[in-house]
């Protein structure tokens, strides 16, 4: 599967939203195409680079898959775009087109199976409605409905303030038991650093 993809200094995760705006033509173009074939885009996190120049950045090689769900001309005349982030990816090569727009030969990785959340899991979920509290996080309509651990776990990665290589890693775990441990472990590091 061809994908194109959007580097940003951001990891977005599955069920979670985003909103950019539009400049750049390669984009607008490319947001065009999107809108009209229904489809999406992929996301990428810039590690090298910048997000606007003449070179392509480089890119870490997850992403997730991004789908327009609300659009706007901005005051500024900028495009203003809401995307929800919809389904892991792991980048197989990439080519960079005349107009710098990179495209990527892309596999979809799996998720494993959801569970429901348990009680084990009352602090996260209290984590993720105080989060909720911010203003920046409530303008994006988060957090949202949390029916099993995988939604909580990519919420909670998405919305805390952990560095881009962690997102990155729990970006890669498959398993939503897997991804709160982990990110229960950030969470007490940042705790420790905080006290120490």
């Amino acid at each position: 599967m061809t994908l194109p993809l959007f580097p940003l200094n951001t990891v977005l995760f599955p069920g979670c939203m985003l909103d950019l705006q539009i400049f750049e033509a390669r984009y607008l173009d490319m947001i065009g195409r999107c809108m009209k074939q229904g489809g999406g885009f992929g996301v990428v996190c810039i590690l090298d680079g910048e997000q606007v120049g003449k070179a392509p950045p480089g890119v870490a090689s997850l992403g997730c898959e991004a789908l327009i769900r609300d659009f706007v001309q901005q005051d500024n005349g900028l495009l203003g775009i809401r995307v929800e982030g919809v389904r892991r990816f792991e980048v197989a090569q990439t080519e960079v087109q005349k107009d710098q727009l990179m495209l990527a030969e892309v596999r979809w990785l799996a998720d494993s199976v959801d569970s429901e959340l348990t009680e084990h899991d009352d602090d996260l979920l209290a984590l993720l409605l105080a989060l909720g509290e911010h203003p920046m996080v409530a303008a994006l309509d988060m957090p949202r409905a949390c029916d099993g651990r995988q939604a909580l776990a990519n919420q909670l990665a998405y919305l805390l303030p952990f560095m881009e290589e962690d997102k990155l890693e729990l970006l890669a775990i498959d398993s939503p038991q897997e991804r709160l441990a982990a990110i229960q472990k950030l969470l007490e590091r940042i705790q420790g650093e905080l006290f120490a």
